[in-house]
């Protein structure tokens, strides 16, 4: 797919479905604001936002929400979700949303699952896409719902990527009714191109635009998930949802060649993001090309990665500004040996890291968003594995996400569950640059630190950033992407070798991070779009 980043979505199926596909293609300018997402129907609801006047926050909420519907297998109402927001003011604000352990939580008596409702913990989604809104955005709840609501309610054909998830969860989700319920027909998942009509999702969507927050955490939509819950050996109360709270996230910063980064602390990955970036500032980027460019960033996320349990201790501003010191980078920087070495004692421990940071392809979405007037959101959201718990309640038609069960390691009553989920934002002289984020459990954070350095160092345009080939350090073996369309040329892959690291190629797509981002050309004054080609996300920018 990555060799069609022009990808057009036709107006099609249309004697069986009156919900529309527009025509979008994954690279797109505007001077007016731009949308990416990682599915056509999210971009369109997003942009209608821009159109009606909304800003960057609005397209983002009701992108996010439109997401739920058409794209549920990677995140939804049941999720987590974390964000971050650059003001046209310059400010920057984040929202942390995931989900968190019930508080009569018990690791010793909980048994080790992969789904199913033992692993589910508390939503944060809507709680995090509420305050969102509220604390940014300029339209209405009920405004920015109306895609989502529509999409669920009038139905929509089903796309091939979203069809072949389904059918590879269809075990699981066989075994619960309300999964069986909204996700099976006739014994088996939706095909591509069916339509598939969504109307309990719909009802409960509905009752959120109404009632905002506190439908979904005090109101009937708690009462039905409790129920439930009580019925299937959920732990889940209705003290617990109506206690969830969204948060305001610690903001990190970090600088790159000039440009200002921003990130969230934990529980999401920013401040890796930001460490790699550093540690690649002390190197000759912009004149490293191929397997020298893979050997820096292979060996940069190494040791970076080997931190990543340090920020999990406590939020210390002494930890903090150790992972993000320009003196720390430059120490670490030290330790790379670009042109002959191996990954050695760079490489980090793995062993013991939570299934769901290891998982070779995460599955997770992210959207950016910006505005006319410099707002910028980079927003990531989850359930973890694929369809996450594979449980949907009869009645209210989403899926929970992963949260227990060991999934992301073990955690307390009360806590949240941390991941690579990592939305950046990355400004110029503190005027709008760049929002994006990615998809892919722990290639999350190599996904962007590479797109952004094919950007600022190799001063590629977006989508040939987005085109180019990535990498990602496995212990001591340098994965390859070289699936068809894009990929490391064997070459390159010799020179690795000869140079001393162990490669292993990776042929399939989408395995190495999808990323959607949006950036600013203050030269031409417009916003470039760009959807992952690994994905079937598409851009689009305000008509107005």
């Amino acid at each position: 797919m990555k060799n069609h980043y022009f990808l057009l979505f036709a107006l099609c199926f249309l004697f069986a479905c009156n919900i529309q596909y527009p025509i979008m293609q994954q690279t797109d300018a505007s001077t007016g604001g731009m949308v990416a997402t990682g599915q056509p129907l999210a971009t369109l609801a997003g942009q209608q936002m821009l159109d009606k006047g909304g800003n960057a926050v609005d397209a983002a909420v009701a992108s996010a929400f439109a997401l739920a519907v058409v794209e549920p297998s990677m995140s939804g109402l049941g999720g987590r979700l974390q964000a971050i927001v650059r003001l046209p003011n310059g400010e920057v604000h984040g929202v942390d949303a995931t989900t968190e352990a019930p508080i009569n939580y018990d690791t010793a008596t909980t048994p080790i699952v992969r789904f199913g409702y033992e692993v589910i913990g508390i939503p944060g989604v809507v709680a995090g896409l509420c305050k969102l809104l509220e604390d940014h955005g300029t339209l209405s709840l009920e405004t920015v719902m109306q895609p989502a609501i529509k999409y669920a309610k009038k139905g929509f054909p089903i796309l091939k990527g979203e069809a072949f998830r389904h059918t590879f969860a269809v075990d699981e989700l066989k075994q619960f009714a309300g999964s069986r319920q909204y996700f099976m027909k006739d014994g088996r998942t939706y095909k591509e191109g069916e339509k598939w009509i969504q109307k309990d999702l719909a009802n409960t969507l509905g009752l959120i635009a109404k009632g905002g927050r506190d439908a979904f955490y005090k109101g009937e939509i708690a009462r039905k998930i409790v129920a439930d819950f009580q019925k299937n050996k959920g732990i889940l109360t209705l003290e617990d949802l109506a206690n969830y709270e969204a948060k305001s996230s610690r903001i990190l910063s970090g600088n790159y060649r000039g440009h200002e980064l921003h990130g969230l602390w934990v529980p999401s990955f920013g401040a890796l993001t930001i460490q790699i970036l550093q540690i690649l500032e002390n190197l000759p980027m912009s004149e490293l090309k191929d397997a020298d460019w893979a050997s820096a960033v292979s060996q940069a996320i190494n040791l970076a990665y080997q931190d990543r349990y340090k920020q999990m201790v406590a939020n210390t501003d002494s930890i903090v500004n150790a992972l993000t010191s320009k003196t720390y980078a430059k120490q670490q920087a030290m330790k790379i040996n670009i042109n002959g070495a191996s990954l050695g004692d760079l490489q980090f421990n793995s062993d013991n890291d939570p299934e769901g940071w290891a998982t070779a392809m995460g599955h997770t979405t992210h959207l950016s968003t910006a505005d006319k007037n410099g707002m910028m959101v980079a927003l990531t959201q989850s359930l973890g594995p694929n369809m996450g718990s594979k449980v949907a309640s009869p009645e209210l038609g989403f899926l929970y996400a992963v949260t227990l069960g060991r999934y992301l390691g073990v955690y307390l009553p009360g806590q949240r569950a941390a991941s690579f989920i990592s939305p950046f934002i990355i400004t110029k002289d503190n005027q709008p640059f760049m929002a994006l984020g990615a998809a892919g459990g722990s290639r999350i954070v190599s996904a962007i630190t590479a797109v952004s350095t094919r950007v600022i160092d190799h001063k590629l345009s977006l989508d040939k950033a987005l085109m180019a080939p990535r990498v990602y350090p496995d212990k001591d073996t340098i994965q390859l992407e070289t699936h068809k369309g894009t990929g490391w040329k064997s070459a390159f892959t010799a020179e690795l070798e000869k140079e001393g690291f162990k490669v292993k190629i990776i042929d399939k797509p989408a395995r190495f991070g999808r990323v959607h981002a949006v950036l600013f050309d203050a030269k031409t004054g417009r916003w470039i779009g760009g959807a992952d080609p690994d994905w079937e996300g598409a851009v689009a920018g305000e008509k107005k």
